[in-house]
């Protein structure tokens, strides 16, 4: 079974030091072509830079903060002293699975080979090479506040077509996750309408240590929700 609600979790140290172009401290603005991704602020302070048809917004974020976003929000973590977050995500192994797209120039998000390039971090000198990635999304980032709706659409067509080739295998992760959580509740209504409670007998208790890694936001220590330890085996 997977994190409830077939979600994912991680708690995400905004970067810090370094500023970029425009003098802030922060993360990679990227946006997230299917899935819904909250903010819990749990400590520090900062802000958070969102794009969209709407325009450019700035949320304060302060400890207690708690915000979500939707699928094609670009959004980016500004850090101001300390930022720490409960990172949750929806429709957990998509995001993984690269349904992020990063805010690069046009001339890179249009062109996949090179979007990979930019957006592949190599086995040596791991940071400096988040910070190279972070600065060229900020470019782009920059480029699309100052561009209007026209460049906001184009760089929507280019992230569909960057996912596109992708979304056979999400399907399955949707599948076998959210969906089949939802699947799972309908099924437990239906027994309990009918006065069935066998479900209670196969109930169990999960854990997923956290494992450290370079996040496009901040350090991230994420979650293995899909393969957790299971502490009270399933007596079936």
């Amino acid at each position: 079974m997977t994190f409830p609600g077939g979600t994912s979790i991680s708690r995400l140290s905004v970067y810090s030091g370094d500023a970029c172009a425009d003098g802030l401290e922060g993360g990679t603005p990227h946006l997230h072509t299917a899935s819904t991704e909250a903010y819990v602020v749990v400590g520090g302070h900062g802000a958070l830079q969102t794009l969209d048809a709407n325009g450019l917004r700035e949320t304060e974020l302060n400890p207690g903060s708690t915000v979500w976003f939707t699928p094609g929000t670009i959004h980016r973590a500004v850090n101001r002293g300390g930022l720490e977050v409960v990172v949750v995500m929806s429709n957990a192994g998509l995001p993984e699975a690269g349904d992020a797209v990063m805010t690069f120039p046009p001339e890179i998000v249009a062109d996949p080979e090179k979007y990979q390039e930019a957006a592949t971090l190599p086995d040596t000198d791991v940071e400096e090479a988040v910070k190279r990635r972070r600065d060229l999304a900020v470019e782009g980032f920059l480029r699309l506040a100052d561009g209007g709706p026209e460049a906001l659409r184009s760089f929507y067509d280019s992230a569909v077509a960057l996912v596109r080739p992708k979304t056979a295998r999400w399907r399955d992760i949707w599948e076998s996750t959210a969906a089949r959580e939802t699947r799972r509740t309908a099924e437990v209504l239906d027994a309990l309408e009918r006065g069935d409670g066998a479900h209670l007998l196969r109930s169990a208790l999960m854990e997923s240590p956290p494992h450290e890694r370079w996040g496009m936001c901040g350090h991230l220590r994420a979650h293995d929700v899909a393969h957790p330890i299971v502490h009270t085996p399933d007596p079936s």
